[in-house]
């Protein structure tokens, strides 16, 4: 393996994410955890890594552009999760009387708002988000969800590192 080889990097990115899904879809299916719009968005974020690093690593570029492509393209994927991951652990910890109010389901507003309104009224008011229904290790899930996300951001990280050190 050449040490500037973007494909080894790009599946070792692809498979936490699977990991990361893994886990999310367990959590759902088995343990029976519904996810809240927040936890679909991040599972949105996760699933667009996935995809960026599944096709870097099928590209498998030579060159500092492509490379560069495929790393900015995974920063920008990883840091909207990490975002919403993160705004998701601040919501969890407002006092009661400071949590938006619950809005309609996902589907509901998928089914009769455009896309812009849906993410914006996910992302300003989601008071159902603000429930712990699981923790582990003392964490709630969108606080290891935000851990996911900033051990993810190694690879995309890792990638630029590799267009640019070419």
């Amino acid at each position: 393996m050449k040490p500037t080889a973007l494909r080894p990097v790009a599946l070792a990115g692809l498979a936490f994410c699977v990991l990361m899904m893994a886990v999310a879809l367990g959590l759902e299916h088995i343990v029976g955890l519904e996810p809240c719009p927040l936890c679909i968005f991040q599972r949105v974020a996760v699933i667009a890594a996935g995809v960026i690093f599944a096709v870097a690593a099928i590209h498998n570029p030579s060159g500092c552009v492509g490379k560069g492509i495929y790393g900015v393209l995974g920063v920008i994927a990883v840091a909207t999760g990490a975002f919403i991951a993160g705004r998701h652990v601040w919501l969890q910890t407002l006092p009661a009387d400071e949590v938006p109010s619950c809005g309609p389901g996902l589907g509901y507003m998928m089914d009769i708002l455009p896309m812009q309104d849906v993410v914006a009224m996910v992302l300003t008011g989601s008071g159902e988000c603000a429930e712990i229904d699981f923790t582990f290790m003392g964490a709630s899930l969108p606080a290891w969800t935000f851990l996911g996300f900033v051990i993810l951001a190694l690879v995309p990280l890792r990638i630029l590192w590799l267009a640019i050190k070419r």
